[in-house]
């Protein structure tokens, strides 16, 4: 690349919809120069729930990020989330075409091709068919094979695929915003890109974004993605849990989960107590911190429970050497390290978005990990594919990907 490309990430998460516009310098770097959030109101559960109020919710995040910007959004990274998820492994091998018997790029696009041959229901659709490693002739554990002599090619891969009925949903939506889309991301690949490191991925680690209404988690083992999957459970369910404990409102409960609440019910003293507004009695109610604190403590040990039996059905049941990564809007609960650390029994930490820069003032915390990851996920593959860039134009949108292929082929 000669010049900066512009690449926009949308996260349309279940309590907050955030766009952001990156500029991607020549060496890669990956600089925010607009971004944009806007409640939610449509999307259940990681689902569109409303088609109109997700399209509202959608523009009015996008409209906040051009404004910042200055620039005019054309298409977008999008990501994805909800129970609809779901993944699989699956092997491809070919034969290695050419008389010089080398590997080329054409064999390892083959070799994919045949792994993505697999049996998938009518309702359903790819999303991801990632590579997880390569055997050439019986040799494993090859990360690039291209160049490499052989004979018999096989590509290990993982594939992630969406209910065709909700992906068409979420797009209809992007769309009616006025908005392409580059690709659609699951929420935890995305937030892998910013938050773990190459020495967690290749050891083996565990990444799990804890949302509003979902918890988007995925395992990664020798460098590569090996399991991916959404649990139903998130922060909302926590302050539902502390609204109907404490007899209070969805609001206030919410209020008082983030200033007094806690998942380590040990760091809680006896004698601590708090003032919680109660519904229909103006005086409220005093009470000990320790009661929201074990309400907190009893679903998000269901949650890490939920994460074990993922990670056993994955086929690593032993702990990951380099444990689990905690991020989103739900990992900034006080003591959730703590608790995870006494149900996984392996070490945990809770992970900001790292690798970005420009406007970060207000998205360096651990909320923002999924739509970061959008614009990494993103600059990882300019130069591999043509991307629709966004404008500075004011009226007119960014090409899309085959818009920008057609006018590469036609210069002039």
């Amino acid at each position: 690349m000669d010049r900066e490309t512009v690449l926009v990430g949308i996260d349309p998460g279940s309590t907050k919809v955030t766009t952001l516009i990156g500029e991607v310098t020549p060496a890669g770097d990956v600089n925010v120069v607009g971004y944009g959030i806007a409640p939610s109101i449509g999307i259940k559960k990681g689902m569109v729930a409303n088609i109109e109020q997700t399209v509202q919710s959608i523009a009015t995040s996008v409209e906040k990020a051009e404004r910042l910007s200055g620039y005019k959004i054309g298409s977008a990274f999008v990501g994805v989330g909800g129970g609809h998820i779901s993944s699989q492994n699956s092997r491809g091998v070919v034969a290695v075409s050419g008389h010089r018997r080398e590997v080329s790029k054409e064999d390892v696009a083959r070799a994919t091709e045949a792994a993505r041959a697999v049996q998938v229901p009518s309702n359903r659709e790819i999303l991801h068919v990632i590579p997880r490693g390569y055997i050439v002739d019986g040799q494993e554990g090859i990360k690039d094979p291209v160049g490499m002599s052989a004979v018999r090619l096989e590509v290990e891969t993982h594939i992630v695929a969406g209910a065709s009925t909700s992906l068409q949903n979420l797009t209809k939506c992007v769309s009616s915003a006025g908005v392409q889309i580059d690709e659609l991301v699951i929420a935890s690949l995305a937030a892998a890109e910013a938050t773990l490191s190459d020495t967690e991925k290749e050891l083996g680690v565990i990444i799990a974004d804890v949302g509003g209404g979902t918890t988007d988690m995925a395992v990664f083992v020798d460098g590569a993605v090996h399991h991916s999957a959404v649990i139903p459970v998130g922060g909302i369910h926590v302050t539902n849990d502390v609204a109907i404990g404490l007899r209070t409102s969805l609001n206030l409960a919410e209020d008082v989960k983030i200033r007094h609440g806690t998942s380590n019910v040990a760091e809680v003293q006896p004698e601590e107590l708090i003032n919680v507004a109660v519904m229909g009695d103006g005086g409220g109610q005093t009470l000990q911190r320790r009661k929201l604190s074990e309400i907190i403590e009893a679903r998000m040990r269901e949650l890490y429970e939920l994460i074990r039996e993922e990670v056993a059905r994955s086929g690593h049941g032993t702990p990951l050497p380099a444990g689990l990564v905690l991020t989103g809007g739900g990992a900034r609960l006080a003591g959730v390290a703590e608790l995870a650390r006494d149900v996984l029994e392996m070490p945990v930490r809770v992970a900001t978005p790292q690798g970005v820069g420009g406007l970060m003032d207000q998205l360096a915390n651990p909320a923002f990990s999924t739509s970061l990851g959008l614009l990494l996920w993103g600059a990882r593959n300019v130069g591999a594919e043509p991307i629709g860039y966004t404008t500075r134009t004011p009226m007119s949108a960014g090409l899309s990907r085959a818009g920008t292929w057609i006018r590469n082929l036609f210069p002039g």
